[in-house]
C-alpha cells in the first residue's frame, strides 16, 4: 500500500466528516496530517484487523495494548483531541456518530476506499486479543467467586510494580492535595488523615477499612489515633503485603489484615468503616446490599466514609455501559454510578448523608503523578509484569486524568452516620469541623 498513512487518514476523514486532530504515520513510513500534532504510529497491518474484526474502542485497545499502535508527542494532547470519536460516548453523540459512520459506508467513493483497505490488511482472521485482556464473564455479576476473580486480575499483578506506580504511600485511591507541587507521599497522608478527622476516630475505637489495599489507611488510623482495625481485602497479594507492614511497624495487636468479603463479615459492630475506592466494585445490582451490610456492621452512632469515583448522570440511564477498555483490561465488572444514586442508596439503607465533598481535580493530579512515576521507571516496570501491562496502565491512567480535568467523572468523599433513635449523630454543630 503506497501512501499508506495518507490513505488511511483520507478514509477516516471521510467517514468522521471531520479532519483527523493527529498525524497519522503507518509501518511503509508514509506520514499524513496536521504537521505539528501528535503522532498516531500505526506500527503494522495487524493494527487494521483489529479494527476491521472489532471496530471502536475495544479493537483500538488491542491494538494500543499489543503494541500494534502507539503516540508520539504528548500523550494527554493526543488523548484529548480523539476523545471525542472514541470516549465521549453520550447516547445521542452515539447515535449521530453511527448514522453518519453509515452513510459515509454508503458512498461509492468510501466503499472503494474500504474495499482497498480490507484487501491489503493481511491474513483474513482475526488477531487474537492480547494476554492481558480478562475473559468476558459468564454468569451472575457481583457473586463472591466472580468479585474475587475480578479484583485478583487487577490487583495480583505484583507488589513491585505497584510500588513503582503509587510511591512509599502504597495508596491507590485520590490524594488530597494543597497544591499540585506537594510531593504525593504528603498528599496521601494528608488524605489518609482527612478521612480519620471525618470519622471522628479515637483511641480504643474499632475501624473496619473496607478494600484496605497495602493497608495505608489502617496503618495510619493504628499509629496515628490509637484505634483497633480491622482491613479485609479480595487480593492475597495485597493482604501478604500488608501484614508484612503490620508487622514492620509493630502493629499487630492493634491491626488485623483479612483476606474477605465484605458480605462474610460476623464480628460486628465497628465504631466507623472506611471504604476508600472500592465502592466502584460492588456494582449497581449489588449497592443495595453493599450499603445495607455496612450499615449493619456499624453500632449506632457510628461513621462511614464512602470514597468512590462517579460519572455524571445520563439523559436516559439504560443507555449506560460499561467502558469496555476498562472492563476488559483494568476492572472487570466495574460499574460507576452518578453521585445521587449513591447518596440515595446509603439512605435507603438507613443511613444519615452528613457530607458530600467533592474532590475531582484531586484525581487528575494523583493520576498525573503515577503516570509520571511509571514513565520514569518505564523499563522496569515493564520487566516487572509485561509490556502489554506496562501499556495498559500507561493509557488508563492517562485517559482517566483528563476525564477528571474536563468534568466527565468525578470523586467524592461521603460521609454518613447510623443515626440512633435519639437522633444524637455525635457530628460536631459547626460543619466540616474535622479540618482543624
Amino acid at each position: 500500500m503506497a501512501d499508506a498513512a495518507g490513505r488511511l487518514t483520507k478514509l477516516a476523514e471521510e467517514v468522521l466528516g471531520s479532519r483527523l486532530p493527529v498525524r497519522i504515520r503507518a509501518w511503509d513510513r508514509s506520514e499524513s496530517g496536521p504537521p505539528g500534532a501528535p503522532t498516531l504510529v500505526i506500527r503494522n497491518r495487524r493494527a487494521l484487523r483489529r479494527l476491521l474484526f472489532k471496530p471502536g474502542e475495544l479493537g483500538l485497545a488491542r491494538a494500543w495494548v499489543a503494541g500494534d499502535i502507539d503516540v508520539e508527542g504528548d500523550l494527554y494532547e493526543a488523548l484529548d483531541l480523539l476523545a471525542g470519536m472514541i470516549w465521549e460516548r453520550s447516547a445521542p453523540a452515539a447515535g449521530h456518530r453511527r448514522a453518519a459512520v453509515l452513510r459515509a459506508l454508503a458512498r461509492p467513493e468510501i466503499r472503494a476506499a474500504a474495499k482497498e483497505l480490507l484487501s491489503l490488511v493481511g491474513a483474513p482472521v482475526p488477531p487474537a486479543p492480547p494476554a492481558e485482556e480478562a475473559r468476558p464473564r459468564r454468569g451472575p455479576l457481583h457473586t463472591l467467586l466472580s468479585d474475587r476473580r475480578a479484583i485478583s486480575h487487577h490487583y495480583d499483578v505484583g507488589n513491585d510494580f505497584y510500588e513503582l506506580v503509587l510511591g512509599p504511600s502504597m495508596v491507590y485511591s485520590c490524594a488530597y492535595w494543597d497544591g499540585p507541587d506537594v510531593p504525593l507521599e504528603d498528599a496521601q497522608r494528608d488524605k489518609l488523615d482527612l478521612i480519620c478527622r471525618k470519622l471522628g476516630l479515637k483511641e480504643g475505637q474499632r475501624l473496619l477499612d473496607v478494600g484496605c489495599g497495602w493497608g495505608s489507611m489502617v496503618l495510619h488510623a493504628a499509629r496515628e489515633y490509637g484505634v483497633r482495625a480491622v482491613g479485609i481485602t479480595l487480593s492475597e497479594e495485597q493482604a501478604a503485603y500488608a501484614r508484612k507492614r503490620v508487622a514492620e511497624a509493630g502493629l499487630t495487636d492493634r491491626v488485623e489484615i483479612r483476606v474477605q468479603d465484605y458480605r462474610e463479615i460476623h464480628d460486628e459492630p465497628f465504631d466507623a468503616i472506611s471504604s476508600i475506592g472500592m465502592a466502584e466494585h460492588v456494582g449497581q445490582a449489588r449497592y443495595a446490599e453493599y450499603a445495607s451490610t455496612l450499615h449493619a456492621l456499624l453500632r449506632p452512632g457510628g461513621r462511614l466514609l464512602n470514597h468512590q469515583i462517579a460519572r455524571r448522570p445520563l439523559p436516559d440511564e439504560e443507555a449506560y455501559r460499561v467502558d469496555e477498555f476498562i472492563d476488559r483490561y483494568v476492572f472487570p465488572d466495574g460499574e460507576l454510578a452518578p453521585l445521587g444514586r449513591t447518596t440515595g442508596a446509603l439512605e435507603d439503607a438507613g443511613f444519615e448523608v452528613r457530607d458530600v465533598e467533592a474532590i475531582r481535580e484531586h484525581y487528575a493530579l494523583t493520576l498525573r503523578a503515577w503516570v509520571t512515576n511509571l514513565e520514569r521507571h518505564w523499563d522496569r516496570a515493564v520487566r516487572l509484569t509485561s509490556p502489554g501491562r506496562a501499556r495498559v496502565w500507561r493509557l488508563y491512567m492517562a485517559a482517566c486524568a483528563l476525564s477528571f480535568e474536563r468534568n466527565r467523572i468525578g470523586v467524592n468523599q461521603v460521609l454518613a452516620v447510623r443515626t440512633p433513635e435519639s437522633g444524637a449523630s455525635g457530628l460536631p454543630l459547626r460543619a466540616r469541623a474535622w479540618r482543624g
